[in-house]
């Protein structure tokens, strides 16, 4: 049988550049991960929403494209703990079996630091533009 190693900084990279489609529980998990599912529905539900919310209010546009919003900013949480988790840990969940060892270099600290400005960045935006929309109707944008 053949055992594929599971490359810590590509997960992390997944997990903060296209895990709100779940695509890094996918790679970590494979097909039969529900979680990685829920990541996925939030998908067309969000675009259900884009397509619905033109005709309504600001406060509920953004409620619908929301599970989308929700599943991304969970990623950037995810890819955190992926890439943070020390390199033997992360052997014996995910490589239990490969015979290559995880070697954490210089790309992976980068990542991080990209994920949290984003992550922090997009939280600060959703809170702000929520808040926005709620007390003032969208008046400011």
């Amino acid at each position: 049988m053949i055992v594929v190693h599971k490359n810590k900084t590509l997960a992390t990279l997944l997990a903060s550049t296209l895990g709100g489609a779940g695509l890094h529980r996918f790679y970590l998990r494979g097909r039969r991960d529900p979680w990685g599912w829920v990541h996925f529905a939030s998908l067309p539900l969000s675009l259900i929403g884009i397509a619905l919310g033109h005709s309504l209010e600001p406060v509920f546009s953004i409620l619908l494209i929301g599970p989308l919003i929700l599943s991304a900013l969970a990623a950037m949480l995810e890819a955190l703990v992926l890439g943070l988790t020390p390199d033997l840990k992360w052997d014996a969940e995910y490589n239990a079996n490969s015979t290559y060892h995880s070697d954490s270099k210089w790309p992976l600290a980068l990542i991080l630091v990209l994920t949290l400005s984003c992550g922090a960045g997009g939280l600060i935006f959703v809170i702000v533009r929520v808040i926005d929309l709620s007390l003032t109707g969208g008046s400011y944008g």
